[in-house]
């Protein structure tokens, strides 16, 4: 959040309308000294009084998190060693909630947007299917009015609403990368990257190993870029046995990527994506 209180209001709103059950909202924030930051972070604890939010007049605890460089709150993220530590809160922040085996909405909004990102990036190593990221949508007319938290509630009619953003939660699939709490952002990106790619790894050698000789060629020739009729040509078979080939590969793909690729096929592109980097 930044000079924006609404946009907490109007997300936990829009929440709380859908039948979620919402029992406690983190702020994450910087500039805690701002005379803007600060009004915000008023107007925001006056509508949580003893632990309640009034609007909806059930029980519910507001948490105010400064965003800090070890015991200092961050004015901005000017440098590289700003936006360490917001990735540090941030992640820290999910990553406990998570291990109290809480479900999270994540909402990107206000604030500066290396936030957000911070936020994204986290969510994707800890998040589970349960978990949800969302991006606040507010019609310009209703911005105006709000600004700064003169209208902290939204009707009905305004038309806000929370957009669901998409995102793999890659630490299901590698748990380790959960295990790495404090570690540089750079460190553990790198984790990722490399167990993506390890397991990819592992995936085309177990459908190599049970292919024959001549699929195995096959599949080589597709996976340097080339089209089924240039596979024919190189191997002096007919354009028909190269399909016959093509049907097997694919088949022992869909044993291990049991998901479909964007756009839903599995074809000889798929082939040369996934088993170009295996066999160079």
């Amino acid at each position: 959040m930044g000079g924006q209180a609404q946009v907490v209001t109007f997300a936990l709103d829009w929440l709380l309308a859908q039948g979620e059950a919402i029992h406690e909202v983190f702020v994450l924030h910087l500039s805690p000294d701002d005379p803007r930051v600060r009004q915000a972070l008023d107007q925001l604890a006056a509508e949580f009084p003893g632990d309640r939010y009034a609007h909806a007049n059930r029980p519910m605890r507001l948490r105010q998190i400064p965003i800090c460089d070890g015991s200092n709150p961050l004015c901005d993220i000017r440098d590289e060693t700003a936006a360490e530590a917001t990735w540090q809160t941030v992640y820290r922040v999910i990553a406990e909630l998570k291990g109290q085996g809480r479900p999270l909405h994540v909402c990107l909004a206000g604030g500066r947007r290396v936030m957000g990102l911070m936020a994204m990036s986290a969510a994707m190593l800890h998040f589970d299917h349960r978990d949800k990221l969302w991006h606040l949508y507010t019609p310009d007319e209703l911005r105006r009015r709000a600004f700064e938290g003169a209208v902290m509630h939204a009707g009905p009619d305004d038309g806000v609403r929370l957009i669901q953003v998409p995102i793999a939660p890659w630490g299901v699939y590698f748990p380790g990368l959960r295990a790495m709490l404090g570690a540089p952002s750079a460190r553990v990106l790198t984790a990722h990257v490399q167990w993506v790619e390890d397991d990819e790894q592992a995936r085309c050698r177990r459908v190599v190993e049970r292919l024959t000789e001549r699929q195995q060629a096959v599949l080589q020739l597709f996976a340097a870029g080339r089209t089924p009729q240039e596979v024919a040509e190189a191997l002096n078979i007919s354009l028909k046995t190269v399909d016959t080939h093509k049907t097997i590969i694919l088949a022992e793909c869909r044993n291990e990527w049991p998901s479909p690729p964007p756009g839903g096929r599995l074809d000889y592109h798929f082939l040369r994506d996934k088993f170009g980097p295996y066999f160079q």
